[in-house]
């Protein structure tokens, strides 16, 4: 295994991607959010998969903090297995797919078409069936990813997808930090989270946390930690993990809570310091507590795009883990870089 992975090589172009998803796609992204504007829907529809569905569990919080409109997620098998007409007249869907290939993603995207939603896919082929199926494409610009392992992808979808709520909206204070991310963004990739690598590097399972934004991406470092480290990680809303999950909790289990710079920080701490009462080794990127081991995070220019901050520095920190567990980051067993689902 090379000393330098390709995983980490992808990790690093991330603020390049963002500056060239902001300059190449910008034009693209106002369009779509003029024409969503216009409409004036009453709810706006996602579709994804993987990575890309965390990306959308983001844009729902962001839209519905900064819109006031409701999101929901539709399941690809309600066109693509079901077959299933949706009235989706006079809404807004967004389709998110890096690959822009899969059958299923790209049979609901034309059925969210033909139900009457103006249909935005968000994928780094702009030349994809997935394009070809919608009403507007935004590329988001992430450049060749050759690691199984979707960073760059992820976080430029995440970041196209902010920019078309915050141009949306309108809001001026958002777009500025959004323009603000790649210096961020590369100071996010040098964040050391030692700590917390030497106790992953041996542990059978995990607990990752967050709340609102947060969750979209606490759901993503579950994933990651399945997919280069062999770790059993489990996501849950830090409002629902005393509820029932926290049984399984014992000495040292470790547990990674995201909190970001805003409304839900104190309640993450909260629960954070809770779960390290239990026994829980609890590592969290916010100083808000007392029991839990505080992790150093780059706090950006708006609540809104912490969080794409604290998953950079989650991604360098990951693929460390990979390797000290002498796992290869960039070629996960039984995956592929592209899954197409019918």
């Amino acid at each position: 295994m090379s000393t330098v992975s390709q995983m980490l090589r992808e990790i690093r172009e991330i603020p390049d991607a963002v500056a060239r998803l902001l300059d190449r796609s910008g034009a693209a992204i106002a369009k779509a959010a003029a024409d969503a504007s216009a409409r004036s829907p009453a709810f706006l529809a996602t579709v994804a998969r993987g990575s890309s569905d965390h990306a959308a569990t983001y844009l729902k919080y962001a839209c519905e903090l900064t819109l006031g409109l409701p999101v929901a997620s539709i399941g690809p098998s309600v066109a693509s297995i079901y077959h299933a007409p949706l009235r989706l007249a006079g809404g807004i869907c967004v389709v998110i797919s890096q690959s822009g290939k899969s059958p299923d993603i790209v049979e609901m995207a034309r059925a969210a078409t033909s139900g009457g939603a103006l249909t935005v896919a968000l994928t780094n082929d702009p030349a994809s069936p997935l394009a070809g199926a919608a009403g507007r494409v935004i590329d988001i610009a992430a450049g060749p990813e050759l690691s199984v392992a979707a960073t760059k992808t992820f976080v430029t979808s995440a970041v196209a997808a902010l920019a078309l709520v915050a141009e949306w909206a309108g809001d001026a204070a958002l777009l500025a930090a959004i323009h603000a991310l790649p210096g961020a963004l590369d100071r996010a990739a040098r964040v050391d989270w030692g700590g917390l690598t030497d106790r992953l590097a041996t542990a059978e399972s995990v607990f990752t946390l967050g709340r609102g934004p947060g969750f979209a991406v606490s759901g993503e470092a579950a994933l990651k930690l399945k997919e280069t480290c062999r770790i059993h990680a489990e996501n849950y809303s830090s409002a629902e993990v005393l509820h029932g999950p926290v049984t399984i909790v014992g000495q040292g289990f470790p547990v990674l809570a995201f909190a970001a710079a805003d409304a839900a920080e104190e309640s993450v701490a909260t629960v954070a310091d809770a779960l390290a009462g239990k026994g829980a080794e609890v590592f969290v990127t916010s100083d808000r507590v007392r029991r839990a081991r505080p992790l150093p995070g780059v706090r950006t220019d708006h609540p809104l795009t912490d969080p794409i901050a604290l998953i950079v520095s989650f991604y360098a920190m990951v693929e460390a883990v990979a390797r000290a567990r002498g796992i290869d980051p960039d070629r996960p067993r039984h995956l592929s870089k592209v899954t197409e689902t019918t």
